[in-house]
């Protein structure tokens, strides 16, 4: 069992100096999350495993620099292996309260595209990824993402690799849904899963909506404050009126 997290702890995406500066002064938001969808949109490019590692790292330094607030990191498949020992290292020597590994093969698709078919990576080869990053990482804890409903697995499939990478020593379980508005599945997901470990939870509720009273130690809003900045930079440059923060506002933020 790991430490005792206040629950829940709500965590926000930032993308950037800016959004991180914005969440940090957040009293709603305990935590950061950085988002491998929002950091390569935010580069304009694909969700895909396209943007190098190694510029999540700068950017987990960039938004440790501007807040006090844990920083949970997505890292997608987290490469080879051989690779692994280098990344664990680096995320928490750049700050990162925690990383999350999802268990796809590489190199993964993002988990919300409509119409698309997911590789889950084998259950051994995955468990050996969390092996080698807590062998690696001294505080940082090691999150296991499992994709086995976004994939269209079984329940007792997830429940399976959940019990596994449980063994394999992962700190926390994030089990991954893109159910419209019902949250049948993580729910039931969790009540099976509290029967066999009391490891904590994570969940993302993008597409689905968790009630007031649920069992997840985590919740993140993963990706909404690029989509509200993108909205906005859509309307203004098409002519539409939307309310602008002064120049002022900027410069109690960032300084001057």
């Amino acid at each position: 069992m790991t430490e005792t997290i206040t629950k829940p702890m709500l965590v926000l995406e930032a993308h950037n100096g800016l959004s991180a500066l914005i969440v940090n002064k957040t009293p709603k938001y305990s935590g950061i999350w950085v988002s491998s969808l929002t950091h390569s949109a935010n580069k304009g490019l694909p969700d895909n495993e396209l943007v190098p590692l190694t510029d999540r790292i700068d950017l987990v330094r960039e938004i440790k620099r501007l807040s006090t607030k844990p920083i949970i990191v997505d890292v997608d498949t987290l490469g080879g292996i051989e690779h692994i020992p280098f990344y664990i290292k680096a995320f928490e020597e750049a700050g990162a309260y925690a990383v999350v590994i999802e268990d796809k093969k590489y190199p993964k698709q993002n988990s919300l595209l409509e119409e698309n078919s997911h590789q889950l990576e084998d259950v051994d080869s995955f468990c050996q990824k969390i092996q080698v990053s807590k062998g690696v990482a001294k505080d940082m804890k090691i999150i296991a993402r499992l994709e086995s409903l976004i994939a269209k697995h079984s329940m007792a499939e997830a429940l399976i690799r959940a019990e596994a990478y449980v063994k394999a020593g992962a700190d926390m379980i994030l089990i991954h849904s893109k159910q419209k508005i019902d949250c049948t599945e993580v729910m039931e997901f969790a009540k099976r899963f509290r029967e066999i470990s009391d490891v904590p939870l994570c969940a993302i509720p993008t597409t689905y909506v968790l009630p007031a009273e649920h069992p997840f130690e985590i919740v993140i809003t993963a990706n909404h404050m690029l989509r509200a900045s993108m909205k906005a930079m859509e309307k203004f440059a098409n002519g539409e009126e939307v309310e602008l923060s002064s120049v002022q506002d900027i410069f109690s933020l960032v300084g001057h």
